[in-house]
């Protein structure tokens, strides 16, 4: 078994509930959308990643594991496009799991073995210049329920960008609010994209987008933390 392997390096989270948390990232190639934000575009090609093993995977972690790491985080690209392969990295380390996800594929979601923490993006149309369908929020809304009936701790994260405008918002957040489960066991993240400076007018936008996810669920906005301190 092999799977395209972008990088897997050591950082801090930047982004979502753990940030700050010194983290081990395994970073795939390959992705099944293409959203016109992406800050990785050098990972949405599987051809870009090298083809490793589990094993080797394992390796190149154990060498780079510190002690103040507690977790290993699945990225991409779309890393539930791998679910056996994480599977198998998983079951070689006492250390929580983590999968940075776009959730549109909950069958390999509910395949993988062992999950502790899932950062789910929620899509918005302004994320894609022409390939926007109902299908892909349909998809993340099944993860969503699907985590949370499992007892995984979940959480979304929705990217706003300086186009997106506050009607696709809230028409998002309103089917969100309408088709999961158990909305007080889930939590928002706000993330305006980076640059900060391509925001003109910044401050009064986040606070109408935070009132509009508060209505329904409990929510934060936090931009990207890792691209404020200049570290991968």
């Amino acid at each position: 078994m092999k799977a395209p392997i972008i990088e897997i390096f050591s950082s801090f989270q930047g982004e979502g509930l753990l940030i700050g948390e010194r983290q081990i990232f395994v970073r795939f190639a390959g992705c099944n959308l293409n959203c016109n934000y992406c800050d990785t575009n050098d990972s949405k090609s599987e051809k870009s990643g090298k083809l490793m093993t589990p094993e080797e995977v394992c390796e190149k972690i154990n060498k780079i594991l510190t002690p103040d790491c507690k977790t290993i985080s699945f990225t991409g690209g779309e890393p539930s496009l791998y679910p056996e392969f994480i599977s198998e990295v998983s079951r070689n380390f006492n250390l929580n799991i983590m999968l940075e996800t776009n959730g549109t594929l909950p069958d390999n979601i509910d395949s993988i073995e062992k999950l502790d923490i899932v950062s789910l993006d929620i899509k918005l149309p302004e994320h894609f210049d022409n390939d926007f369908n109902e299908d892909i929020l349909l998809n993340e809304i099944k993860s969503l329920n699907l985590l949370i009936a499992k007892c995984i701790m979940v959480y979304c994260k929705i990217v706003i960008l300086p186009s997106t405008k506050i009607e696709s918002f809230r028409e998002v957040v309103e089917k969100l609010s309408e088709n999961i489960s158990n909305k007080s066991s889930l939590k928002i993240i706000i993330q305006p994209s980076s640059p900060l400076n391509d925001w003109k007018d910044i401050n009064s936008r986040l606070f109408e987008y935070s009132e509009v996810v508060g209505q329904y669920f409990d929510v934060s906005t936090i931009p990207q933390i890792h691209k404020i301190l200049n570290i991968e």
